[in-house]
């Protein structure tokens, strides 16, 4: 398979397997000095819309390693891929990269959205190195369990009224679009990645007690289950706190925050914000990342 060919999603998923061993598009960087976590969540990264920040996680996936890696749901957009395919080589990178860690050792743990819910068919089994599952029980590094799970079961919304949440994703795909136009504005003017979508769901406060409730019901529902906390996506907002004596982390996404949660080796917990790291960095081209 060439670097810009598309997935085969009507071949065998087993078939994901020797993708690995196809030619990246974007060549992985030779990092001097990767840095090295004991397990790393990311979600909601939504391959297949043009809202994917594909080069910004690429660059993440290229300056991280880890023991773990959770792919923790909405990898893939399948609602948008019915409706129009679009597949460009960058997302075929970021595919390649996950299953290279994969094959270098990396245990792999993908659980599945609603967005990519034609997956959690083959819950319970492994394809290339990686894990299907519909959730898991992950165990720090200073003994804390923590139940990982994608979020939607918990999406009233979801729940009662899908064909709303198919309309509310329409909406969102808009605000994606704006998002993407906005950003390239940015470029050209030599500025960095901007999530106007992030910035309109903190201004808006049906959105922030949305945000707040979906939090308390997905941490009381790990308390019932006897575990210390709870990790999980979704509704795209990094976040950390404690809820009545259980932990509760979001790992955020790769369409507006662009960020991922990470756990040190000693246990500690801590949230990633990309763009604010590519911006950081010495003579960064900021531009170049955010395409």
């Amino acid at each position: 398979m060439d670097a810009v060919a598309t997935l085969p999603f009507d071949a065998d998923i087993a078939d994901f397997a020797d993708f690995a061993r196809s030619r990246p598009s974007i060549p992985e960087r030779a990092v001097t000095k990767r840095r090295r976590y004991r397990t790393i969540w990311i979600s909601d990264i939504h391959l297949g819309t043009r809202g994917c920040n594909a080069h910004m996680l690429i660059d993440f996936l290229d300056h991280v390693d880890s023991d773990t890696l959770y792919l923790v749901g909405d990898i893939i957009d399948g609602w948008r891929l019915k409706k129009k395919f679009y597949w460009p080589p960058a997302h075929n990178d970021v595919v390649w990269r996950i299953l290279k860690r994969a094959k270098r050792g990396t245990r792999i743990v993908y659980i599945p959205g609603n967005h990519d819910e034609m997956f959690r068919q083959f819950s319970g089994l492994h394809f290339g190195g990686v894990e299907i599952r519909r959730k898991a029980i992950h165990t720090t590094a200073d003994g804390r369990r923590l139940l990982v799970l994608h979020g939607d079961e918990f999406d009233a919304v979801m729940l009662a009224h899908r064909w709303l949440a198919h309309v509310g994703d329409f909406l969102y795909e808009m605000l994606m679009r704006s998002n993407h136009l906005v950003n390239v504005v940015r470029r050209r003017l030599n500025l960095p990645y901007w999530s106007l979508s992030k910035h309109a769901k903190h201004k808006v406060k049906n959105a922030v007690e949305f945000i707040g409730r979906f939090e308390e019901v997905v941490a009381k529902a790990a308390g019932a289950r006897g575990v210390d906390g709870v990790v999980c996506g979704h509704i795209h907002t990094a976040e950390f706190r404690d809820i009545d004596g259980v932990e509760y982390y979001n790992d955020g996404d790769w369409v507006e925050g662009c960020t991922a949660l990470v756990e040190h080796f000693d246990g500690r917990m801590e949230v990633l914000h990309w763009a604010d790291e590519i911006a950081a960095r010495p003579g960064a081209d900021v531009t170049a990342i955010a395409a």
